[in-house]
């Protein structure tokens, strides 16, 4: 009776070439590769056990598991036994892909964002790109609403494509379909992997941007904050960018807040921390995907 309802199960399912018999004490859960290189051909054994699992290699499934099961027979069709193929990295991509992504999204923007609608920003920056960025209609129309603050012109695709989405509760995530790779734009969610907005810097904040750590004449007197964050940023020629989502849940307004900093000759390292402190702000160096070092800045209290 078990055979009979594990044959049924798996035709409903479509998994064919399936055939069923007693089993005897040498039969071991296996995969056999035959064929040649480019028409491989996986001939899998399996075994019902007494609980009415089919035991594969480092598998188990009951019959209501069947989706799964035919998920991961596809799974090795497509890419063979999991012994053979290659290391998974970020994304669940592949090395190779990896590479291939961080070198696509590391294509400069080029042109001026300010003022620009969201959905314009991402379509215009989206056409050069090697791999292709879905977005669907209610997406690109939420996106449509909004318009960007910054000029991210200087800044390389993949970490303004992050910028832009995040404020609207939107984020990147670059998925494998085959060999290829698309750039899907969803809903942000607790535990979602996502393309960062710029990237930890691997150096210390002196050797990533030296500028932050020369002394200068500074004295700010009731200004904005994010009046005295722009000239700094102008003056370090570094682009500076706000997590908005972090100031607006903690109530911080960067340009209705006033700091004041002393006459004193410092560095802007120094200078920034003390001003943006007086607001609830920190900031920290990141990288762009071309490398490009840039000032992240968010509350002090966590997010």
């Amino acid at each position: 009776m078990d055979f009979q309802e594990w044959a049924q199960t798996l035709g409903k399912a479509g998994i064919r070439n399936v055939r069923l018999r007693s089993g005897n004490e040498t039969d071991r859960p296996d995969i056999k590769t035959q064929g040649t290189a480019g028409n491989r051909v996986y001939v899998v054994t399996g075994v019902i056990n007494a609980r009415n699992e089919l035991v594969l290699p480092g598998r188990r499934f009951r019959r209501s598991d069947v989706g799964r099961l035919k998920k991961w027979l596809d799974e090795l069709a497509q890419q063979g036994p999991v012994t053979d193929r290659e290391a998974k990295g970020p994304f669940g991509l592949s090395t190779a892909q990896c590479d291939l992504v961080r070198k696509d999204l590391a294509t400069p923007v080029g042109f001026a964002t300010q003022g620009v609608t969201r959905r314009r920003v991402v379509t215009k920056i989206a056409n050069p790109l090697k791999f292709s960025l879905e977005l669907d209609a209610a997406t690109a129309q939420a996106l449509a609403d909004q318009k960007v603050g910054e000029d991210l012109s200087g800044l390389s695709s993949g970490t303004a494509l992050a910028y832009v989405l995040r404020p609207v509760g939107y984020c990147l995530v670059p998925r494998a379909t085959g060999t290829s790779v698309v750039y899907a734009v969803v809903r942000a969610k607790p535990g979602l992997e996502i393309w960062p907005v710029g990237w930890a810097s691997e150096k210390s904040d002196r050797d990533a941007l030296p500028a932050l750590y020369e002394f200068r004449n500074v004295h700010v007197q009731n200004v904005a904050a994010a009046t005295a964050l722009s000239a700094i940023g102008q003056r370090l020629e570094t682009p500076v960018l706000i997590d908005h989502n972090a100031l607006a849940r903690h109530g911080i307004n960067p340009a209705k807040t006033l700091v004041s900093l002393p006459r004193s000759r410092t560095t802007y390292s120094i200078a920034l921390r003390k001003l943006l402190f007086q607001a609830g702000l920190k900031f920290e160096v990141r990288y762009d995907e071309a490398r490009t070092p840039l000032l992240w800045v968010t509350t002090i209290k966590p997010v």
